[in-house]
């Protein structure tokens, strides 16, 4: 179990990484000069494994869950104030990205509002900032809480909507995490779709409030949504986007370094594209290059964060 949190958790904290020098880069620079390998600088000229809001977000989160043991929505927001204020959570003490959803919810914490109603809930507001985080959450969901992934979408909906709160973006981390949840359940990687999405469709079906929102994701639902050529896979910063892009890459591939190179190669917003895909690629695949682990910045603090994650949750299992 440790290592899978392990591998989750760095799966996407590595391939935050690897896409960082590189975000907003077209994919036709990609295809002329694509990523191979761990660098640094470019974007953000920042050395070599510096990780982005991504990662620092989703830290945050496992931060919060293993001191306390619980999922505290006030708290969880106060570790994404000291980020946003004082630069925690970050590689180097400095935040050099934050999205306009988070920041507004963070900004609407720091005026008073309550941890819930911070979040966004315009249909222009579904980023992917909340899918870009929440990665310790279905961990902590099948590991502590057990029962199917459908019986835990409330709890996703409360993570999610501390900074995003339309349909959209919750139907989104909904998808995310029941596709996790099978990962967990040692699911075959050609059936986790047709496990996970009848999960996700059975909840709608109970709260028809969501069916718009599910019918955005539709090309995930279809049968051949694998076989779409790279020229159909947008890879931008909209959280239906970025959900697609990442699951065709885990999908059309058979390792974790070939899963995550192709995220990034996509260009655009290539650390959260790579961020998501590397952390079910990670859960799944494990095999993380090592030399990619030993680059990442400020990694006593990540694997401080990391192995109290994971104790907790081992902890609470008992």
């Amino acid at each position: 179990m440790k290592q899978k949190i392990y591998n989750t958790l760095y799966g996407a904290i590595v391939a935050d990484a690897l896409g960082v020098p590189v975000e907003f880069t077209s994919r036709e620079e990609r295809k002329a000069k694509p990523v191979i390998d761990m660098i640094g600088y470019g974007t953000y000229n920042l050395p070599k494994g510096s990780w982005s809001d991504d990662s620092s977000m989703m830290l945050c989160l496992a931060e919060s869950i293993g001191r306390l043991k619980i999922l505290d929505y006030d708290d969880i927001m106060k570790n994404f104030s000291a980020w946003f204020i004082e630069s925690k959570f970050t590689p180097d003490g400095k935040l050099f990205d934050i999205g306009g959803s988070c920041r507004k919810s963070i900004m609407n914490y720091l005026m008073g509002v309550s941890a819930l109603e911070c979040g966004q809930r315009s249909e222009f507001d579904n980023g992917n900032g909340s899918l870009m985080r929440i990665a310790p959450l279905p961990l902590y969901l099948f590991y502590v809480c057990g029962t199917n992934a459908g019986e835990n979408f409330e709890l996703v909906h409360n993570i999610s909507s501390l900074t995003h709160r339309h349909a959209i973006s919750l139907i989104g981390c909904d998808i995310y995490t029941a596709i996790m949840f099978e990962i967990l359940e040692e699911t075959p990687k050609e059936d986790l779709l047709k496990r996970a999405l009848p999960v996700v469709g059975s909840y709608v079906r109970n709260h028809p409030e969501y069916s718009d929102a599910l019918s955005k994701y539709d090309r995930i639902i279809h049968q051949s949504f694998t076989e779409l050529p790279e020229s159909e896979i947008k890879s931008s910063g909209y959280i239906v986007d970025t959900l697609e892009a990442a699951l065709w890459c885990f999908l059309t591939t058979n390792n974790y370094k070939d899963c995550v190179l192709k995220a990034v190669n996509l260009g655009s917003d290539t650390d959260t594209v790579a961020c998501i895909a590397g952390s079910i690629a990670g859960l799944y695949y494990g095999d993380i290059p090592s030399d990619w682990i030993d680059a990442i910045r400020n990694k006593k603090t990540v694997d401080k964060i990391i192995d109290k994650f994971s104790n907790t949750i081992c902890k609470l299992l008992k």
